[in-house]
């Protein structure tokens, strides 16, 4: 072979590797361009290469993993908050000393009931009373005050049943004695200083009976047979400045009268010689129906 066809064929040579050689780049740039290099036409799969965090986000932001910032973040606190309770209402005063009413009848007759009160009910709140519902608040560890509040009040009914019209007006707390011969005929005022009651008595028979209180040994109630000669309906005492409503007189200074005192104390007190009643709606009825002339008996 001479030297121009050596020569030719070394250009040949030349030509054809610089076309094989632009065929694989031109191949490489469409794989790299189209993600689909020598390998995928080999059946080899290469995974893709995880896009940028914020190209995810971006992308997904349902999926998006939390930023440095949000997940040192602290969950909200969803405790809820708990309002302090309203303090219960203080306890309300019903009846105190001094009280007066229907209220007050069955507050006695309903501590009668359980052993705390054992007169007669009248209606009057005073010492007696009072020392009866402080020991009743005393043994139920309540504060004993001997006042009637509401919390007292409630106890007591839970413990008690509503007295009956005999309990809240009793006849008398002591059996009535039996009537002395003097009282059988007419109209007499017939006082037992024994049993410490007083029966209405017309021809023989009873119409209204009551407790009574007497005078003390240094003041005593006058025994015997008297006639009412006056009767005061206001009265007041001009020598011991005290009221004596429905006075009937029967001998000198002594009288048949409401006394306030002995409805509040009852027989811990005594009169000043005078026959003390503590019921005064019965004494205000006997007031109505006594007259002057009628005999006066007081005997034991």
């Amino acid at each position: 072979m001479d030297e121009n066809q050596r020569s030719n064929r070394a250009v040949r040579r030349a030509v054809a590797l610089t076309a094989v050689a632009v065929v694989a780049v031109t191949a490489g740039c469409t794989a790299r361009a189209s993600g689909v290099g020598a390998g995928a036409a080999a059946g080899v799969t290469k995974s893709a290469a995880p896009a940028p965090a914020h190209e995810a986000a971006i992308a997904s932001p349902d999926t998006a993993a939390p930023t440095e910032t949000q997940s040192q973040t602290p969950a909200p606190n969803r405790t809820p908050t708990l309002r302090p309770e309203p303090p219960a209402p203080a306890p309300r005063i019903l009846m105190a000393s001094g009280s007066e009413g229907a209220q007050v009848r069955e507050l006695q007759a309903r501590l009668r009931q359980i052993g705390h009160f054992n007169r007669t009910p009248t209606g009057h709140y005073a010492s007696v009373t009072a020392a009866a519902v402080s020991s009743f608040q005393d043994k139920r560890g309540l504060p004993h005050t001997g006042t009637t509040d509401t919390v007292t009040w409630d106890k007591l009914l839970g413990m008690t049943r509503k007295p009956t019209r005999a309990e809240l007006h009793p006849t008398t707390a002591n059996p009535v004695a039996k009537p002395d011969p003097r009282c059988m005929r007419g109209r007499v005022l017939c006082i037992s200083k024994t049993s410490r009651t007083l029966s209405w008595m017309v021809e023989g028979r009873v119409v209204s009976a009551m407790d009574v209180r007497f005078g003390s040994q240094y003041t005593p109630t006058r025994e015997g047979t008297f006639t009412v000669y006056w009767k005061s309906r206001h009265h007041v005492s001009t020598l011991y400045d005290s009221p004596m409503p429905y006075a009937l007189f029967f001998s000198g200074g002594q009288a048949v009268h409401y006394s306030s005192d002995f409805a509040a104390r009852g027989y811990s007190g005594a009169s000043h010689g005078c026959v003390n009643v503590r019921d005064e709606g019965k004494i205000a009825s006997l007031f109505s129906q006594v007259r002057n002339g009628d005999k006066v008996v007081i005997y034991w």
